[in-house]
This record gives C-alpha cells, sequence and structure tokens, in this order.
C-alpha cells in the first residue's frame, strides 16, 4: 500500500475521532438544552491527539505537532476529572503519558535534522509556518483556557470563551490548510465551525432561560 495513503488514513482517523468528540458532545448538548462537557469527549480528544501527532510527523508539519504537544495533557487533566483515567490499565497509561515525551527527545536527538526537516520544509514557506503554527497555538489555547476555568470551578466544563477561541482559531487552520491543499484539515476544521457556533447558541440559551426567571421574581 502507497505510504502517503497510510499516512492520509491516519490523519483521517484522526479527524473522525476530533469530529465524532463534537458531534457527541452537540448531539448531548442539545437534548440537555445546555453545554455539555461529557467523558466521551476527552475519551475520543487523546485518541485523536495521539493519531493528529503522528500524522504531522509523518507530514512533517511542525504546526500540527505543536498544536496537539500543547493540549495533549489537558486531555489527560480532564480525563482524570471524570474519573476514566483512574480506569485505564497500568501499562496504557504508561504509554499515554511517555509517547510525546519519546517523541519530543526523538526530535531532540538530532536538532539540525530536526530544523532543516520542520523549521526549512521547502514545501512549507517561513511565512506559512508561522501562520499555521499561530492557528493551532490559538486553537490549542482553549484548551488552556478550559483547564485554567475547570481547575477553578473544580470540575470539567467547556465555558463560552472555549467556544469562541475555537473558532478564531478553527478559521486560521481552514485558511492555512486551504493555502497547504491540506484535505484531513480542511475536513476536519469545516466540521467544527458549526458546532462551535451552535454550542454559542445553546450556551447563551441557556444563561438566558436561567436568568430570565430570576429577574422575573426580582
Amino acid at each position: 500500500m502507497n505510504e502517503s495513503v497510510i499516512v492520509l488514513g491516519i490523519g483521517f482517523l484522526a479527524q473522525a475521532f476530533f469530529s465524532a468528540r463534537i458531534l457527541v458532545q452537540w448531539i448531548l448538548s442539545e437534548k440537555a438544552k445546555e453545554v455539555l462537557s461529557p467523558s466521551i469527549f476527552w475519551i475520543l480528544s487523546i485518541a485523536g491527539s495521539y493519531l493528529l501527532c503522528l500524522y504531522g510527523w509523518f507530514r512533517e508539519d511542525f504546526s500540527i505537532i505543536l498544536g496537539q504537544f500543547i493540549s495533549y495533557y489537558i486531555y489527560i487533566w480532564n480525563l482524570k476529572e471524570k474519573g476514566i483515567w483512574t480506569k485505564i490499565y497500568g501499562i496504557a497509561k504508561v504509554i499515554l503519558i511517555a509517547t510525546p515525551v519519546v517523541a519530543l527527545l526523538f526530535m531532540l536527538k538530532d536538532a539540525s535534522a530536526f530544523i532543516d526537516d520542520f523549521l526549512r520544509n521547502e514545501e512549507v514557506p517561513l511565512w506559512l509556518l508561522i501562520f499555521g503554527s499561530a492557528g493551532q497555538v490559538i486553537f490549542t489555547l482553549r484548551f488552556v483556557y478550559q483547564w485554567f476555568y475547570s481547575h477553578h470551578k473544580k470540575e470539567s466544563l467547556l465555558p463560552a470563551g472555549f467556544w469562541i477561541i475555537s473558532l478564531a482559531g478553527s478559521l486560521t487552520i481552514v485558511t492555512y490548510a486551504i493555502i497547504r491543499l491540506d484535505p484531513v484539515l480542511i475536513l476536519g476544521q469545516s466540521f467544527g465551525v458549526v458546532a462551535y457556533v451552535r454550542n454559542l447558541c445553546i450556551g447563551y440559551k441557556h444563561a438566558h432561560d436561567i436568568k430570565e426567571p430570576i429577574a422575573k421574581r426580582q
């Protein structure tokens, strides 16, 4: 089988996990009429992140890898908050925790080769690399924000700010993907835009429904 087909398969499978997490979260939130943070969202997140990191490595795309490294351990934190992490077998925990570290050490083993392959990639001009990396950083900051917010509230939540940052980052990444002609990123991010907007609408309506009875009693 052609190696590029296998790489694309890994990428599409990763995006399938990411799309599934948004779809499930969206459906459950629609039913509950409020924005939820279900356990399955974080399970699918860690699976998708693991695979997309591999895809970025094979594609020699630094921006993709950067985005996954930032959010990976936040997914694990949320799994702990949901009580899922304790149910995972010990060896699986070790693999999940160690893989990003091993990949990082592997990159640092030959720094000059890493720079040549990733930062001086002829297929990705420096300005485009910076633009794509900025999109990934913005997109990943949503999980940093989510972690700070949830840590403060002492439970795993998906606040409005999470969806606003998601929308900004996603639009940047879609633009990057169109320029790079990357079908994996285009497909994955385009679906997310709709879900992010809808979650903002659900959150706004839920907040309005809560405030309205309080206002009437006053």
